[in-house]
């Protein structure tokens, strides 16, 4: 049986699901989105999702076409017509679609916006093994548009991010301006040092992470000093700890930061791989964070499990939903 989706008010097989080919979502990348885990059947932190959605729509001028109260709906039904225990629901809202592709806005009046909301099945979700290893990340620079606190569905670049860390053995990749670190492809960016967390302050320049206003309230509530400032990938290197946190990864620990450039790893990202000597060299040249030969034995893994666990209980679980 196919996944149900959610398409414009009604719940359709996907197979059946159909957008016209001039949407602006397609033609423009005009439109944003959001992505809200599931746990145990459950919504996790759905006000802080629709509450997101609200102001990236404002932002791009852009009406809410759907109350909150009717998009809860939906994420419920979604989560019962599809049986997910563990996984996420995305959405997405677009300008909709005009008679014809123009650069200039069409009348809201008379074009409906698209409203797309599908299910994905991530078993293991919580309980995951990486969380336990931890990732590998690499620095690129930043060179994506200015408004990176709309969540819009401009995801090329992230996604070429990701690519690039791939093919240098890596599991994610942090973003440079400036000379200091943004976020991540997908996630927002921490480093700890002498029992202080660290990370960027809330800006133009990254995304509001849901999962971040949660963690920082969290490490504040464990005495834990936060602040919000730039650090550079330098100082990453030379920091106790470092970790991400995004809605589908929770609290992930970061254990190798960048790998010094080689010459296979400055090839166009569509080369192909040059084999397992580069690869090794890769690995081999990566800083790692942690001094220990087991990632999961370190205080960094151990904490941020713990995290990951507290992200779970009711706060962030909506309450009708307990």
């Amino acid at each position: 049986m196919s996944r149900i989706v959610y398409l414009n008010g009604t719940y359709v097989p996907e197979e059946d699901a159909k957008i016209s080919i001039f949407d602006r979502g397609f033609l423009m990348a005009d439109g944003v989105y959001e992505v809200t885990s599931v746990l145990e059947g459950k919504l996790i932190d759905f006000d802080g999702h629709a509450k997101r959605l609200a102001r990236s729509l404002n932002e791009l001028d852009m009406r809410n076409p759907i109350s909150k109260d009717d998009l809860l709906k939906a994420h419920r039904e979604l989560v019962r017509l599809n049986a997910i225990e563990e996984g996420l629901i995305y959405l997405q809202i677009t300008r909709g679609a005009p008679n014809d592709r123009d650069f200039l806005f069409p009348d809201p009046d008379e074009t409906p916006q698209t409203i797309v909301m599908f299910t994905q099945k991530k078993p293991g979700l919580y309980n995951n093994p990486t969380a336990k290893s931890g990732i590998k990340v690499i620095s690129i620079e930043d060179i994506r548009w200015g408004r990176r606190d709309i969540k819009t569905v401009q995801l090329l670049y992230p996604s070429m991010g990701k690519m690039m860390a791939m093919k240098q053995g890596a599991d994610d990749a942090w973003m440079v301006e400036d000379g200091a670190v943004t976020e991540g492809t997908s996630n927002n960016a921490y480093i700890v040092k002498d029992g202080k967390i660290i990370t960027r302050a809330l800006s133009n320049d990254i995304l509001h992470g849901i999962t971040r206003a949660a963690v920082l309230r969290f490490g504040q509530e464990a005495q834990m000093e936060v602040i919000e400032r730039d650090f550079t990938i330098e100082e990453a290197k030379e920091s106790d700890e470092a970790f991400i946190t995004s809605a589908s990864t929770f609290v992930m620990p970061v254990v190798e930061i960048e790998p010094v450039p080689s010459p296979e790893i400055n090839r166009p990202i569509a080369s192909t791989a040059t084999g397992a000597s580069a690869q090794t060299s890769t690995v081999e040249r990566r800083m790692p964070i942690d001094k220990t030969t087991d990632p999961s034995s370190t205080t960094c893994s151990r904490r941020m499990r713990s995290w990951s666990r507290l992200l779970l209980t009711a706060p962030v679980v909506h309450p009708a939903d307990r």
